[in-house]
Parts: structure tokens; sequence; C-alpha cells
């Protein structure tokens, strides 16, 4: 097999071939359509006093025709080595623009030069990409020989690939396909399959819809019709698990104090301005649990104004109302957490989570690029990580399970927590500080995600965030309460706890994403094997 040359990318001796040029400018395009089809980028549109496209909102549609796109660019690649160029080309372009934030953080915040931030948000989109390329790669060969089979051989190898960027050296899932169906017709197979799981019969889709359109035998095309829409009929049918009966109502109070990114860390500015405002939130919020975002309290409790501290404990100590704060905890000899402190009347010391799920160059340095968080100016380092899973915070009949940042990406990590069921979470919790992104679609994406989250666990979801989107999400995976952004403000409402475990919950509890790595490597390899046998 010949190594990849510039001819597979369009570059021959006489120039550029114009069939590559096209067919890689359009992976480009189809590519950028995907990211937009998780969170519209653009302002909201109405048409006839309708609002069709709302700014943040995703659109399952569009995902499965940008998806469809890269699926019929595939079958008019000359060579898997061509569809693998494509296929890295559309996941170059979705992964930079979904996660294109990153340059904020990094630029903007963390005083890297432009071009380095550039080119370090490329360079991720490129290596994870590189998933894709490879299940593009095995899709041309196995396609051709099995034309009847390949969408369910091209949802297998996408599973693959989404599962293996999700997983893999940490894992980054953001931005995987299935947050584009929150809101659609395949919504009510989340709680059997996850989020991944829908991935897969959306993914089948693209390629169905794909097939319609290929100038084959009306008999295959006609196939590929009825079989995407029986699909996309009978999802809403099917029946969401019914989750468990109502757990009693918990009046709850998030704090978003939008403390400015670039003082929020500065002693003299923002955590001060911190300490004022979350203070006097604390001392007066109403209802049964008071949440702030992370590292509300930017600093350690012994770094506090003296008496503070003290006071906060003092305030929960007594009556019918709890807490959730978010600061580090530690010392230098036994190390730093980015955590949460729980208080509640009662109780004989402050409960406590500890982050698990580590950011990359923020909260831990991985080997060997130590040089790269050198050249930026980010107060955070090598944070130690927390148990998995940790005991819930057990406050008025609820147990609440508490998850920091994108914590909420990693639902197989989430479900440990449903092993017992008996002792399983009745409410979802996330405290993120969102501010290190700037005014871009990072915390509209990440509402979407604690909204897969509240659909595959049957259970209410809330966000309380520095900035937004600090939200109430009920069991449906629906928006009930919400702060608009970039505002300091105060959202209170009444959640509703529930018991019992989703389907998803019960497997993926047990037994992680492995029964969807099983079944996507069973179908590629048979397909593999009866090419070979076919030959």
């Amino acid at each position: 097999m010949r190594p990849f040359s510039l001819a597979d990318a369009g570059v021959t001796a006489r120039g550029y071939n114009p069939h590559c040029l096209l067919l890689a400018c359009l992976a480009l395009i189809a590519g950028g359509l995907h990211a937009a089809s998780l969170a519209w980028p653009l302002p909201s549109l109405e048409l006839l006093s309708i609002t069709a496209l709302q700014r943040g909102q995703p659109l399952w549609w569009l995902q499965l025709l940008s998806m469809a796109a890269l699926v019929s660019l595939l079958m008019r690649s000359h060579s898997a080595k061509e569809a693998a160029w494509l296929g890295w080309l559309f996941a170059l372009a979705w992964l930079s623009l979904t996660f294109g934030w990153l340059y904020t953080s990094m630029y903007v915040y963390g005083g890297l030069n432009a071009t380095l931030a550039v080119l370090a948000v490329l360079a991720l989109a490129a290596v994870l990409g590189l998933y894709y390329a490879a299940a593009c790669w095995f899709f041309w060969p196995l396609a051709l020989a099995q034309k009847p089979q390949a969408a369910i051989i091209f949802a297998s190898l996408w599973l693959l690939a989404e599962l293996a960027r999700g997983q893999w050296l940490t894992g980054f899932g953001w931005g995987s396909a299935a947050y584009a169906h929150v809101d659609g017709p395949l919504q009510n197979l989340v709680v059997w399959l996850g989020a991944y799981g829908a991935g897969w019969v959306a993914a089948a889709l693209a390629a169905l819809l794909a097939m319609a359109f290929r100038p084959t035998r009306w008999l295959g095309r006609a196939v590929a019709v009825v079989g995407g829409v029986l699909v996309l009929l009978l999802a809403p049918m099917l029946l969401p698990w019914p989750a468990g009966a109502m757990q009693g109502t918990l009046k709850v109070t998030l704090l978003q104090g939008n403390i400015a990114q670039e003082e929020k860390f500065e002693p003299a500015t923002g955590v001060l301005h911190a300490l004022r405002w979350y203070g006097e939130q604390l001392r007066v919020a109403q209802g049964d649990l008071v949440i702030t975002p992370e590292t509300a309290l930017a600093v350690l409790p012994e770094q506090l104004p003296e008496g503070y501290w003290s006071a906060v404990q003092q305030r929960f100590s007594q009556g019918r109302q709890a807490a959730l704060v978010g600061l580090p905890l530690g010392s230098y000899a036994r190390g730093y957490t980015n955590s949460v402190t729980g208080f509640k009347p009662d109780q004989s010391a402050p409960w406590r989570y500890d982050k698990h799920h580590l950011v990359p160059f923020g909260e831990f340095i991985p080997p060997l690029f130590r040089w790269f968080t050198n050249l930026m100016r980010i107060p955070l380092g090598d944070f130690n990580r927390g148990a998995l899973p940790q005991p819930t915070f057990d406050w008025q009949d609820q147990r609440l399970a508490v998850s920091i940042c994108y914590e909420n990406l990693f639902s197989e990590e989430m479900a440990t927590q449903f092993v017992d069921t008996a002792r399983a979470p009745t409410i979802l919790v996330n405290i993120s500080n969102l501010g290190w992104f700037g005014e871009h679609l990072a915390m509209d994406q990440h509402l979407q995600i604690a909204r897969m989250r509240a659909l595959e666990f049957g259970r209410p979801f809330l966000l309380a965030t520095n900035t937004g989107q600090t939200a109430i999400v009920n069991h449906r995976g629906v928006v009930t309460h919400q702060l608009v952004a970039h505002t300091a403000a105060v959202l209170t409402g009444e959640v509703q706890g529930r018991s019992g475990v989703t389907p998803y919950a019960y497997w993926a509890a047990r037994w992680g994403q492995w029964p969807l790595w099983l079944f996507a490597l069973l179908v590629v390899g048979l397909a593999a094997l009866h090419r070979q046998r076919s030959r």
C-alpha cells in the first residue's frame, strides 16, 4: 500500500486536480455546517413572525444534511486515501469551528501569541480529526463491497471515531454529533442508547439520505428513503422510559456573579468583587439550596478575609437552608483541588466534592507540554484528581450528584453514581466558569450537554455558572428557568427530583460505553470478513 501523497489531496504534476479540489472544498463547507448544527452561530432569524433560527439552537436536520453530504463525498472518492482526506477536512472544519472559543482563552486571557493560539486550535482539531479520517479510510472499501449495508457500516465506524475521541487520551468529545439531536425526533432514543448510541442512529440516517440521492437502481433508492423515513417517524413514538417516582421538590437559588475573567484572579479587583457579591447573595438568599459557580471564591479558605469563611459556615449551620460553594482547596504540601464545599444544618463537617476529570493545560499539564503552558498566563496548574464516584450531597430528601465544568461531558463517569439504584442521585448539578471563552457559543454548547445528560439519566439538571448559561433543566431535557448571559443575576425556581434508573443509566453504570464499542467493532469486523471472502 503506497504512502499518502499530494496527489491524494488534489495536487498533481500538472497542477491541481479540479475533481479533488471541488470535493475538498465541499468537505470543508459540510464540516462548517456540521458545526453550525450543534449551536446555530448567527443572529436569530424570524420568518413570518416565527423564530426559525435562534442563536445557540441545535438543528438536528442540519446535522443530518451535513453528514449526508460527507457520505456522498466519500462515495464519490476514487480511493480510500482520498476518502480519508475528505473525512479529515470535514472534521477539521467541524471541530475547529465548534471549539474555536479556545482561541479566546489562550489569546485574550492566557496571553498566548494570536498566531500560536489559532495554530493551537487548528492543531487540536487536526489531531482529533485523525479518528474520523481513519473511519472514512475503512468505510470506502467496505462500502464498495457491501452497498446495501453501507449505512450501518458508516454509522459503526463513525461511532468508533466518536468513542475514541471522547475517551482516549483523557477524552474530549465536545461537539459530538448527537448533541444536535437533543430536540429532534431521535430524542427518545437517548434514554435507551445514550448520546453515542443516538449518534449511531443519526449517522445511519445520514448515510441512508446520501444513498437515496445516488444514481443507482430505483430499488436501492427506495429502500434508503423508506428506511430513513420509518426511523424518523417511529423514533418519536418510542415512549421515554418512565424516570421513576417524583422525589419531592427543592427550591433552589443559582448565583451568576458575572465576574470579569480578566479580573477574576486579581486580588484587588475581581477577587474582592466576588467576595462582596457572593457573600451578600449567600447571606440573603432564599430557598432550600443555594449554589454558586465554579471557583466563585477564587482563593483558598485560609486566604479569605478574617471571619469570612466562618461566617458562611455559620450562616448555614442552622435553619432550613443549605449551600454548595465552589472554591479551590488544599495546600502546597498536599496539593490543590478544584472543589465544591457543601454546608447544611447539623453536619459534623462540611461536605466536599473534588473535581475528577481535569482540563488539560488548565488543571493539569500533560507530559512534555509544560513549555506550552509556560507561554500562557493562566492562573491554574497541576491539580489533584478527586475519586470516582464521590458521595452525593443529601438534602431535603434529595441526593445531588455534583460535577464541575466539562465533567458533564463524560456520561460514562457520571453513570458510576447509578450503580446502587437505591442511592442513585435524584438531581444532577454542574457548576462552571465559562468566562474563559468570552461571548461565544461555548455556553450554549455546554447547556446542550447538560440537557443530553438529563435525558440519558432521567434527572433534572442544575447549571450554576459565572457568566452563563445558568439554568434549570427538567428530567425531559427541557429548560424551565434560565438567566440572561453576561449579567450578574440570581435564578430561583423549583426543581422536581426523580428516582428510578433509565436503561442507559443501568447499563452504562455497569459497563460504561463498552457495549457500544463491542457492537461497532462486531459490525465492522463482520463487514471486513464478508469483503475478504467475496474477493
